[in-house]
């Protein structure tokens, strides 16, 4: 209990998957957390549940590629709580068409949310952070298409590819002045965007989420509290060494 107690965090995306085990982790280990995303009855709800835990959190609409909002949601948690400790850069959706059936529109739309709202986020969070002389992590969530390739996935794998070394990038830029950036990779997880992807392929659901366990070494698909664990570490003091690292949390798929 409280790995980051009096630590401020953002997480977009965070109403549902991914970002909503992530949020409630955070405010559970004692950060009080800001909850963004464009899905506002599933946001309201996450942030219900976490107070009727214990813990402190607040939910902001928040379209991510919008960078008037980025700065409106990083001027709330300065107001509110004073200082920004933590930015998790979760929000993200996934198109899966062949390379060449891809429409130009498609691209542009899945690379404005996953690729620039990322950019938007560590450009308007870094400055406040390096303000403050207080030193941050920022973790950018990316999956492992940002490492290996993955069929009809051409939009998504590039996405998360520049998810990858913009982290990269900005953890050199800045590792000496206190902030960490890194990425968590997640490998296949059971949220609605798996299970969209899965329905895509046609037949019967439970049959190809079995068939999809099957191909990982560990026998199964994760579950979200697996990834929101990576978060945790990475947006604690424990992880004070790391920086510009790839935190993969795929149950030994890229080991294949």
């Amino acid at each position: 209990m409280n790995r980051v107690k009096n630590k401020v965090a953002i997480v977009t995306g965070g109403a549902v998957g991914l970002g909503r085990a992530q949020a409630q982790l955070l405010a559970k280990e004692g950060a009080s957390v800001i909850v963004t995303d464009i899905k506002q009855t599933e946001g309201h709800q996450c942030v219900k549940e976490i107070e009727e835990a214990g813990g402190i959190a607040t939910f902001l609409l928040h379209d991510v590629t919008n960078e008037a909002r980025w700065h409106f949601v990083v001027d709330h948690a300065l107001q509110q709580f004073g200082h920004l400790d933590v930015l998790v850069n979760n929000a993200g959706v996934l198109l899966s068409e062949p390379l060449v059936s891809t429409s130009l529109e498609a691209w542009k739309q899945l690379m404005s949310i996953n690729l620039d709202g990322v950019f938007l986020g560590m450009k308007t969070a870094i400055p406040e952070m390096l303000d403050a002389q207080q030193g941050g992590s920022i973790i950018n969530i990316s999956s492992i298409a940002g490492i290996v390739g993955i069929p009809n996935l051409a939009a998504y794998n590039s996405s998360k590819g520049g998810v990858r070394l913009m982290t990269k990038v900005a953890a050199m830029e800045h590792a000496l002045d206190g902030i960490r950036i890194n990425s968590i990779h997640p490998g296949y997880i059971w949220t609605d965007m798996v299970h969209e992807l899965l329905s895509k392929e046609g037949g019967d659901i439970e049959q190809a989420k079995q068939a999809l366990g099957a191909s990982i070494p560990m026998g199964r698909i994760g579950q979200p509290d697996e990834i929101a664990y990576g978060v945790l570490y990475l947006a604690s003091d424990e992880s004070g060494f790391m920086t510009g690292s790839e935190l993969v949390i795929d149950g030994g798929s890229t080991a294949q």
